[in-house]
């Protein structure tokens, strides 16, 4: 059973979210601050955070930063702000989607299944070579010239689809599509957030980028092998 930990310290939306999510076969815990957010991921692992912002303690994009230096766990934030520069620093510290309060516990529950979807280790291709750059779908690792690179899930679905496909040009909502599904409102400047976080993680020069490349401010693609 896979475990989803519910960040947030208004114990009323947490216990809905709690609800909802173990109605649909999830198991779950609850922190409702920051530093115990970090203590219960370290023990116990969970497959997927839900998290909220507005956190006592440590707010949800330090906890979302931490989070990142230790692992590659799905985020989802919760949270009551609305703003796009809002949404878009979430995307920038590693969040892999975005619901904002009010929100729906039952449209909470398909993006927590459709972020696990996605990260989900993929039969057809998983292991990919690009030059000195190996992609492994099943374990979402990925290296350059032997070295590790950490992605989130949604940098890794996001390479690995314009890996999958070289000199192919893909649309920002083309690529919406890809990392987060039809069920999502489209929110095309978060793929540039993304590919942004990429290059950095990616490119020796991101002023040059070697791999993922900008076409006209079309979209992007993948390098010609």
């Amino acid at each position: 059973m896979q475990t989803i930990l519910i960040v947030d310290d208004e114990p009323r939306i947490a216990q809905i979210a709690r609800d909802y999510l173990e109605r649909a076969g999830y198991a779950t815990v609850v922190a409702g601050d920051g530093a115990s957010a970090l203590d219960l991921a370290a023990s116990r692992r969970p497959d997927l955070v839900v998290l909220d912002l507005g956190l006592p303690r440590l707010d949800g994009y330090a906890v979302a930063r931490a989070l990142r230096e230790r692992s590659a766990v799905p985020i989802i934030m919760l949270t009551a702000r609305v703003d796009e520069a809002d949404r878009l620093r979430g995307f920038e510290v590693g969040a892999d989607d975005y619901v904002t309060k009010p929100f729906s516990p039952r449209e909470l529950v398909a993006r927590v299944g459709s972020v696990l979807r996605r990260v989900a280790p993929d039969a057809a291709a998983q292991r990919l070579t690009c030059g000195d750059l190996v992609l492994e779908a099943d374990t979402m690792r990925v290296t350059r010239a032997g070295t590790p690179v950490e992605l989130t899930p949604t940098e890794f679905q996001l390479l690995l689809e314009l890996a999958r496909h070289p000199g192919r040009v893909h649309t920002r909502a083309q690529l919406l599509d890809v990392v987060r599904g039809d069920d999502v409102e489209a929110f095309d400047r978060a793929i540039d957030t993304h590919v942004k976080n990429i290059r950095r993680k990616l490119e020796v020069d991101t002023r040059h980028p070697r791999y993922v490349l900008t076409v006209y401010g079309i979209g992007y693609r993948f390098a010609d092998r």
